[in-house]
């Protein structure tokens, strides 16, 4: 409905920096979309707290309690981590990028793996802070029947035949490869893959900080300058 009314009114609005903070990724998918290119599926790390996490996870012998504390006093997270861990925010995303290619999916269809419990979601912030503990022996089995040289990651796709109104849009953790494109994302960086016709089986990938207030600026302040070239 947004779109329509800013087409009918020949007027912008820019927001790169909904997905993938400063990375040029929106555009991207914009420009490929607009120009005629069939992309087939798009599936990367897109939330910058959540790669952080899985990246330490992964790598270190910490309990997943511990790192999940780290990420938030390093300012990676919500003042509720259940914000991030509940998967929404990268199902949102993900959806951004559904309605880029013109698909009309709702959130209600976006299939979001939750990281809470059942039990704890509903509790209060601070009760659930205080229960953080209890998702350790969980994510712990998780690691510990990853097969060998394989790492977690918490992964959004979107596929499916995206000629039709709607995807398949899908939000879960994953066990991948130390060696494949997801299996190397270091730190709190995002990657996301864009897998189209004329590439084949070899995606056009963008990587980069997926978070943090400096690089989320500039791309703001870039959106604000092409804003600015169109007055």
């Amino acid at each position: 409905e947004l779109r329509d009314v800013l087409a009918d009114h020949q007027e912008t609005y820019l927001y790169e920096t909904n997905v993938g903070a400063g990375l040029p990724l929106i555009d991207t998918i914009k420009l490929l979309h607009l120009s005629g290119e069939n992309i087939t599926r798009i599936k990367g790390v897109f939330s910058g707290s959540l790669s952080y996490i899985f990246n330490k996870f992964s790598e270190q012998d910490l309990p997943f309690s511990e790192i999940v504390q780290q990420a938030s006093a390093g300012g990676y997270m919500e003042p509720d981590p259940r914000e991030d861990l509940s998967g929404n925010d990268v199902g949102r995303k993900l959806l951004i990028l559904a309605r880029e290619l013109d698909l009309k999916n709702e959130f209600d269809e976006v299939k979001i793996e939750n990281l809470i419990p059942v039990e704890l979601q509903g509790v209060s912030q601070q009760e659930f802070l205080a229960s953080l503990t209890q998702l350790d022996p969980i994510f712990q089995e998780i690691k510990n029947k990853q097969k060998p040289g394989h790492v977690l990651r918490y992964v959004g796709e979107l596929h499916g035949d995206l000629h039709k109104e709607r995807g398949i849009l899908e939000v879960r953790l994953v066990s991948v490869p130390t060696d494949s494109a997801l299996g190397q994302v270091k730190g709190s960086d995002s990657l996301i893959e864009i897998f189209m016709e004329s590439y084949g089986t070899q995606p056009l990938v963008i990587q980069g900080a997926g978070a943090g207030a400096s690089v989320t600026a500039r791309g703001v302040f870039g959106d604000i300058l092409r804003i600015a070239e169109k007055l």
